[in-house]
């Protein structure tokens, strides 16, 4: 654990990751998953969730940072030989610097060309930061159906879904609401509007489970047809 008194040196987050470097060399790991976050608080201010769902806490004068609920709570030190949790991770793609192009690298060069797009999308080794929303309005926006192999997906398409799920990402990082139309209420295309009217042209949305964790996709069977 960090030395009371030491400095909170750094703050880098990918997709769910977090790791917080403290000037001891201390690096604390956390990954959100499904479940996790992390609250900021003034002393003294109540907490929004109970202490039993603490997972851990930083206090400094003015703040005090709990995390709850976190799957993964860990800790290492600079220099160590253990391999870093987030080095398999792909380039977040909520930073303006994100290496798009190394993203695109890695979904043409899918180890299994036969995993569907809709799957890939959401694996972080690929791109951090696509989660279950953005995986079905970035398909919708750039007229991929979900169900189609990543290894019949060209190079030109790749790059559109890969710069289209940054551009929706980094479009929302300052508000809590997820927006990525204004073509109807909602601000959001496809997910969560099983049977409702496509904006574009009309028609029910569809939605079925995939991947292993059984994740629902939204899409327009209209606007993102399957492949022959």
């Amino acid at each position: 654990l960090p030395a009371s008194g030491t400095t909170v040196e750094q703050v880098e987050s990918r997709g769910k990751h977090l790791e917080i470097t403290f000037g001891d060399g201390v690096v604390l790991h956390t990954h959100m998953r499904m479940t996790g976050s992390w609250h900021l608080y003034r002393p003294g201010e109540d907490w929004q969730r109970p202490a039993s769902q603490m997972r851990a806490v930083i206090e400094v004068a003015d703040w005090v940072a709990v995390c709850f609920n976190a799957p993964v709570v860990e800790t290492t030190r600079i220099g160590s030989t253990r391999r870093s949790p987030t080095a398999h991770l792909g380039p977040d793609l909520c930073r303006p610097d994100a290496d798009l192009e190394e993203c695109v690298r890695r979904m043409l060069g899918y180890p299994d060309p036969a995993a569907l797009v809709g799957e890939v999308l959401l694996d972080q080794r690929v791109a951090c930061g696509v989660g279950n929303v953005y995986r079905a309005e970035v398909l919708f926006a750039e007229r991929v159906h979900p169900f189609v192999a990543v290894g019949t997906v060209d190079g030109s398409t790749a790059r559109r879904l890969i710069e289209t799920a940054a551009r929706f990402l980094q479009a929302n990082l300052h508000h809590a609401a997820r927006i990525t139309t204004t073509a109807g209420p909602g601000g959001l295309a496809v997910y969560g509007r099983t049977g409702e009217p496509c904006f574009a042209c009309g028609g029910p949305i569809a939605s079925r489970r995939l991947g292993a964790q059984q994740r629902v996709v939204f899409w327009c069977p209209a606007c993102q047809p399957a492949r022959p």
